[in-house]
């Protein structure tokens, strides 16, 4: 059995595309506050926020994707959507405790809004990870 990266990097995008309108339109009625991760990202490198949505999108679609695909999938348990769920639940954690203190928003978003916008984040990420495991599915047996 083989993974299809294909179909992961789609789920990949998806997830992204899904997570980050979440975080611009629902999260900001939830928690008050936008949850702007291109522009965030754009500020740490210096780059802007095109550059930090190009990043953003790339690590969701690719990155995080084919970590999903070749190591998440094989020792979480259940059916695809909920592998990718709890994959979602490990990248928001690696989120919150690593990268939310390098870009400025504390250990568990702890200076820009505390826990009402790690929830969202997490409700996010649950999504981004149940729309990459639901799209790319599992592994396809290998053609002789």
């Amino acid at each position: 059995m083989k993974p299809n990266i294909g179909k992961a990097i789609l789920g990949g995008f998806v997830g992204t595309v899904l997570l980050t309108l979440m975080t611009q339109f629902v999260a900001p009625m939830m928690t008050g506050q936008k949850m702007d991760m291109a522009a965030r990202l754009g500020d740490m490198t210096g780059a802007g926020r095109l550059v930090g949505m190009v990043m953003h999108l790339f690590t969701g679609s690719v990155v995080f994707a084919l970590i999903y695909v070749f190591v998440f999938f094989r020792f979480l348990p259940g059916a695809p959507w909920i592998k990718g769920s709890l994959s979602g639940v490990i990248l928001w954690l690696g989120l919150e405790i690593a990268m939310m203190p390098m870009i400025g928003g504390g250990f568990f978003s702890s200076q820009i809004g505390g826990m009402k916008v790690a929830v969202a984040a997490l409700i996010a990420h649950l999504v981004y990870g149940a729309a990459l495991g639901g799209i790319a599915g599992g592994p396809v047996a290998k053609q002789s």
